[in-house]
Parts: structure tokens; sequence; C-alpha cells
């Protein structure tokens, strides 16, 4: 199934960005997150996330502060905050608000519907098409989206969001996974989904 991309220029304005990490989360889903490689164009509806609150927020990579490796959380809305995980697994954030709060929220899983040769291409032949984007991991691989596009602005492309075309849909809310660090923040309910999706991650 191929789904025509929005250009850039066309997208969501910076302020649809600038707003609470909870808020910007739950408008997510249902958007599309294209990113236009060289390789070829691969994009897809999102279907989960999390919300990251911010320095109070123990589980947010601002609660350490600004480093290096963060910094893109502390500047505008509306940019790609990617980190690697365990040295192998990029992670794709967008940077929510409000204003210069480092607040953001990370993608978890998309439904593809564009460039799915080559997402399996990235991912392995023998991932299942549901699979190709389930997981943090596996939508940055499946996107070709790397530390390289760290920093970079979703107005502006190579990587955009496209608006969520109909009407909202049904939403589920538990708790983030992987976060048992973060004390009282660990239970909060702070992962969305689309209800009964079958591209949703495992856990």
């Amino acid at each position: 199934m191929t789904t025509a991309t929005t250009h850039p220029s066309l997208a969501l304005a910076r302020g649809w960005f600038d707003r609470p990490s909870t808020l910007l989360a739950v408008d997510l889903l249902g958007c599309r997150l294209i990113h236009e490689s060289p390789g070829g164009v691969v994009g897809g509806r999102i279907v989960e996330v999390e919300a990251y609150r911010g320095p109070e927020d123990l589980a947010a990579h601002s609660a350490r502060g600004l480093t290096p490796r963060n910094a893109v959380m502390f500047g505008a809305p509306g940019h790609l905050y990617v980190y690697l995980v365990y040295g192998l697994h990029h992670c794709v954030n967008v940077v929510a608000g409000p204003g210069d709060k480092p607040e953001a929220v990370l993608i978890r899983a998309l439904g593809l519907d564009e460039g799915l040769d080559l997402a399996r291409k990235r991912r392995g032949l023998l991932a299942a098409d549901q699979r190709l984007a389930s997981g943090p991991g596996n939508v940055g691989k499946a996107l070709g989206i790397d530390r390289g596009l760290n920093g970079g602005d979703l107005l502006a492309g190579p990587v955009w969001i496209d608006p969520r075309m109909g009407p909202p849909p049904a939403i589920s809310r538990g708790a983030r996974v992987g976060v048992d660090y973060a004390g009282s923040w660990a239970a909060r309910p702070l992962r969305f989904w689309i209800t009964d999706d079958p591209h949703v991650s495992g856990r």
C-alpha cells in the first residue's frame, strides 16, 4: 500500500508542537511519520507513543540537566531528538514544549504504509509487515533514522509529520516500558496507543 506524502513545507506548524508532551502525544496518534532518505521514502501511521514530562520526570533524559547528548530537548519544539540505546537501537523522539521546557514524545510504533520493501530490507527479510516498525528501536531502523538526524527540524525535512486525517482514534493508556528506575513516575500512565491496533509493540 502506498500513501502520498505531504511536502514538508505543508506539514504542521511550529506552534502545534509547542505544548506539554502529554497533549502532543495523544494528538500524534494517527499522524504519519515520514523519512525521505536518499535511498527512498518510508512512512507510516503513528500508533504508539510515550510522553516524557521534563526535568521533574525521573524517566526523562532532561531530568539529568542539560548535556551534549540531550541538548535538543532544551531547544525549540518540533525537532527530532534521536539517541542510541544499548549501542544498537536509535530511538526517535519529537521535542515538545511548552516553550523551552524540555519535554519529548518517544515514537514507539508505526503502522507502515509506504516504503515497506525498503523498511524490510533495513529490518531483515524475515520481519513480518506488522512488526517492521513495532518497538522504538525498530521505528528508527525501519525509517533509517539515526543520530545523524538528531536535531532535525520536522518542519523542513527530510523527516516530517503529516497531520492526522479523519476523526480521532480510540486511545488506550498505561505505564511506560522499561522505566522502573524512575520511582513513582514509573507507574504513571504516560504511554498511549491506538486501541487494538495490530502494530502496537508487544509489551
